[in-house]
């Protein structure tokens, strides 16, 4: 990304930049690497955050009644330029469903994922590099006059980015950063002014690009490392709640990510997760039957039998297992939730 004076500008944090008609390519597009220019004419310098390919998130988002529903109340947010929090458990498509409404925006998008380390310099930049400026005094004949300037130099981070370009911000599971850290949000809400600490002059203050919107996800505050976010903060976002989908939606779901697989094992791996599910009232997120899905599918068909499949299916939820007894349950879970599927006729 160029900057109004030449020079190039290094961001901490992904950007997504993404049109519609790069989309339309299809899956044969590739990911830009670093310096690679963008969809709509910018790049991104810094090797070590890289570009996040949503070409993958787009593919597999299923459309359904379902998805359709929540996708038009959170358009209905954006397009009134409220900022939108998506609040549910983990794994039930809050990221996909983001990504799903920032990319339809034809605008480029910044990616932030929270993190109990991120500070406010982390979002919106500071003093982190120097540069040196060599200045050359020729005009005197047989004489060259040289001098070196060592400034330091500015670096905007992902939410100056968004704010300064007009971008659509994805601020993935952000009551994992410390609510301190997230004040910047306020005036960027509020008063449609970014403050940035430790800049200097005029330049301390960056009005909001009109086009500039947010989607924040997080997971419910009873979850471990979340932190509940300052009532100040949350008086200012819509909040939408979200639940794991009908066994429909997820069925299609663990098909748009795993596309070789049988209708007949989506079903099952979306069945038992959903047994264990309830069962002992875990936070299994669809990903867990599409993690289950591959697995299943590494086999050969004929070695694809009930014993695998318990034996799968047991080493995806394993996670959550607090001990071997609990592992033991678990298992017999499992078991008993295939059986009873084969009983109806599955």
């Amino acid at each position: 990304m160029a900057r109004r004076d030449g020079h190039e500008r290094k961001v901490r944090g992904s950007q997504i930049r993404d049109s519609r008609t790069e989309k339309r390519r299809g899956s044969g597009r590739t990911t830009p690497s670093p310096d690679q220019p963008t969809a709509e004419g910018g790049s991104v310098s810094d090797a070590a955050t890289g570009i996040r390919d949503v070409g993958a998130v787009l593919d597999s988002f299923v459309e359904s009644p379902e998805t359709a529903a929540v996708t038009e109340r959170v358009e209905r947010w954006v397009s009134a330029d409220r900022p939108v929090h998506l609040i549910g458990p983990t794994g039930c498509g809050k990221t996909a469903l983001a990504v799903r409404v920032a990319s339809e925006r034809d605008r480029p998008v910044v990616w932030i994922n929270g993190d109990a380390d991120l500070d406010t310099s982390d979002l919106v930049g500071g003093y982190d590099e120097q540069e040196r400026v060599s200045i050359r005094d020729k005009y005197i004949h047989n004489v060259t006059k040289s001098t070196d300037i060592v400034r330091d130099r500015w670096v905007d981070n992902p939410l100056t980015v968004a704010v300064r370009e007009g971008a659509t911000l994805v601020y993935n599971e952000f009551s994992r950063t410390k609510p301190a850290a997230n004040n910047a949000l306020l005036s960027v809400f509020e008063e449609g002014i970014l403050e940035l600490p430790g800049q200097r002059g005029d330049d301390r203050i960056v009005d909001v690009h009109p086009e500039f919107r947010a989607i924040l996800t997080s997971n419910d505050v009873e979850y471990a490392g979340v932190h509940e976010p300052q009532d100040a903060l949350l008086d200012r976002l819509v909040g939408v709640y979200m639940d794991y989908y009908s066994v429909e939606t997820e069925v299609e779901i663990v098909r748009s990510h795993v596309s070789d697989a049988p209708v007949s094992l989506a079903e099952d791996c979306v069945e038992v997760l959903r047994t264990v599910r309830e069962e002992f009232e875990w936070n299994l997120g669809t990903r867990g039957a599409i993690i289950a899905a591959e697995g299943m599918m590494t086999a050969p068909e004929e070695a694809r039998d009930d014993a695998l499949f318990v034996e799968v299916m047991t080493d995806v939820v394993s996670s959550k297992v607090s001990g071997r007894s609990e592992l033991e349950a678990v298992r017999d879970c499992v078991a008993d939730a295939v059986e009873a599927a084969r009983g109806d006729g599955s």
